[in-house]
């Protein structure tokens, strides 16, 4: 099919997913890199005393974090 074909139907509203290997997909940029940072202690238990209070784990609430702040500047 050529993209012009699946972009009308796809426009139409129909379903095009049948035309897609959902199984070796990807979005770019959203692949994971691990990065190490080192936080003092008292930072460490406040970031854990925040994520418990909304039952979710240090990471989420970092990445949580760090994606706010990142929104707020590009809409600086």
């Amino acid at each position: 099919m050529k993209a012009e074909d699946l972009d009308k139907k796809f426009d139409n509203g129909e379903d095009v997913l049948e035309h897609f290997d959902l199984k070796t997909s990807s979005r770019p940029g959203l692949d994971n890199k691990r990065v190490n940072v080192d936080f003092p202690a008292w930072m460490v238990q406040s970031i854990d005393k925040e994520a418990i209070r909304l039952g979710v784990t240090r990471q989420s609430l970092i990445k949580l974090w760090l994606a706010d702040k990142i929104d707020h500047l590009a809409a600086s």
